[in-house]
């Protein structure tokens, strides 16, 4: 072999061995794994506020947005919390809010229609409706939350509109109730 054919056999390799490192590392650097720490981003929060209304025997009554899954004892304290005459005798104070509910605190005075001696429908406890005939535990519960998800009987007919509560047993009562006119 002659000099000249032995050097460019030698450029010829060098060149191979040039070009095989170079496509090798853009191979390397394209197929290794990104370096750093991951970004997590987290879902923003699209629940909307609930509306509530609360009335009653508290400091300040009125509408209220709250947040998803508050209970009525957050309703109470937005709205000032209790005032002196409340009756919480009634109340679930750790119901979750349904959006749109209205929460009326009924006052200690006032159960009984000073008037007349009938159970007032509208303010009366466990206790007192359960005096009435034909009303248990379970249907005076069940009076309490009808007035409490939607809001004070208009007439004594409207108890007929609770769960349970039907013509017979209204005939016993009707004369036994008022909605404290």
């Amino acid at each position: 072999m002659n000099n000249s054919t032995i050097k460019q056999t030698l450029l010829l390799i060098t060149y191979g061995v040039f070009i095989g490192l170079t496509v090798g590392g853009l191979i390397w650097i394209t197929a290794r794994p990104p370096q750093g720490v991951p970004i997590l981003l987290a879902a923003s929060s699209t629940a909307s506020p609930l509306t509530v209304y609360i009335s009653g025997e508290v400091v300040n009554p009125g509408v209220y947005k709250l947040p998803q899954g508050s209970r009525i004892l957050d309703a109470i304290n937005s709205a000032g919390g209790f005032l002196s005459d409340a009756d919480k005798s009634g109340i679930n104070l750790a119901e979750i809010i349904i959006d749109s509910s209205q929460i009326d605190i009924p006052s200690i005075l006032g159960r009984e229609d000073s008037s007349t001696g009938k159970v007032n429908i509208n303010t009366a406890t466990i206790d007192e409706l359960e005096g009435l005939p034909g009303i248990g535990p379970t249907a005076a519960r069940m009076i309490i939350e009808y007035r409490q998800s939607h809001g004070f009987f208009t007439s004594i007919d409207d108890i007929q509109k609770v769960e349970g509560i039907g013509p017979v047993t209204y005939e016993k009562i009707r004369n036994l109730i008022s909605i404290g006119n």
